[in-house]
């Protein structure tokens, strides 16, 4: 914990996906980052464990390499789920274009539009201390964009944008194949690869000349991706949401009730 955040970085070894926890332990308001489904239990175990209330759900792109626990942690836990907008995603509870600030407690994240890896990226600031990239900028790398739209012109509009922030700032990225756990932007503006001392026409020509292999889950991923991993129905969410709110609503009014006859009953005997 540091500065009044309390934050775990979760990894998915299948995918080697990062999921990021962020949490103001004052009010134990909670959001997760790029939850991956296979995850799920061990994300609101550790919820419990921590005593925190998933409040958001944050997503950073549609993803094409696993699919998101999004749609099931609404379902489970009654969070809002915020994706980029571009992505066109169904069922969503908000769409975001950049520059939002979104409340976690006494947190306040940024949304930074990053577009390249993908049209609709986003990435997640808080204060000058920490940035989520997603898959725009990762640990002496950054995203690919030979599908889903990528553009590399975007992409390395995008980068400069972030490693125009400050350089001891923290970055974590939504994945990592080396098993290193995140960087700076100081490191990455001397040491990135791809970046440091290439002009924008040498970046552009040296991702379209890159010759990647395809992922192997795409086809199921992206489809499930633009409804949350969730196939229902988005009219379903919004009953099971109503069906929470009553259920929440009886129980407060059982709780008032049950203390309303024990101070009766106290009553007797003053």
């Amino acid at each position: 914990m540091a500065g009044g955040l309390l934050l775990r970085q979760l990894f998915d070894a299948q995918t080697c996906t990062y999921t990021y926890l962020i949490a103001d332990p004052a009010s134990g308001a909670a959001a997760l980052v790029d939850p991956v489904l296979e995850q799920l239990e061990r994300d609101i175990s550790l919820l419990q464990d921590l005593d925190l209330t998933l409040t958001l759900c944050l997503e950073t792109h549609l993803h094409a390499d696993h699919i998101t626990a999004a749609g099931q942690l609404r379902r489970r836990t009654g969070s809002r789920l915020v994706v980029p907008a571009a992505a066109g995603i169904h069922g969503a509870d908000q769409l975001l274009r950049g520059r939002e600030r979104l409340r976690l407690g006494s947190i306040q994240i940024e949304t930074i539009a990053t577009p390249g890896h993908t049209p609709e990226h986003m990435a997640y600031r808080i204060g000058d201390s920490h940035l989520f990239s997603g898959d725009a900028l990762l640990i002496r790398g950054c995203g690919r964009t030979d599908f889903q739209n990528g553009d590399p012109a975007q992409l390395y509009d995008s980068l400069q944008q972030l490693l125009s922030l400050p350089e001891d700032m923290l970055v974590y990225p939504c994945h990592d194949y080396q098993g290193r756990s995140h960087t700076t932007i100081g490191e990455e503006r001397r040491l990135n690869p791809k970046l440091a001392g290439r002009s924008r026409e040498a970046f552009i020509e040296l991702m379209q000349q890159q010759r990647l292999a395809s992922l192997q889950r795409i086809a199921e991923a992206l489809p499930a991706n633009l409804y949350l991993g969730d196939l229902q129905p988005v009219g379903q969410h919004d009953q099971e949401r109503q069906d929470r709110q009553l259920q929440n609503q009886q129980a407060q009014a059982t709780e008032e009730a049950n203390r309303e006859i024990y101070n009766a009953f106290l009553g007797m005997f003053i």
